[in-house]
């Protein structure tokens, strides 16, 4: 899955989003541009939850593409 993700600007939002993702699904791959403010995510998780989980952590999120 591919995410827009706001609100990211540094090397502690990446591992603020990447800890936000892994928490929902700990077995994901996570894969942070921080230029394009986009993640990638590898896996299984919900990708309603973790938008969710983004947005409650202070990065707005949108879904670009579900992937396979």
């Amino acid at each position: 899955m591919l995410f827009h993700v706001d609100n990211m600007s540094c090397q502690h939002c990446v591992r603020a989003v990447t800890k936000v993702v892994q928490a929902i699904d700990a077995h994901s791959e996570v894969h942070v541009d921080l230029s394009a403010k986009q993640v990638s995510v590898s896996g299984a998780p919900n990708a309603d939850a973790v938008i969710a989980a983004l947005g409650e952590e202070g990065y707005p999120a949108r879904l670009l593409d579900a992937g396979g």
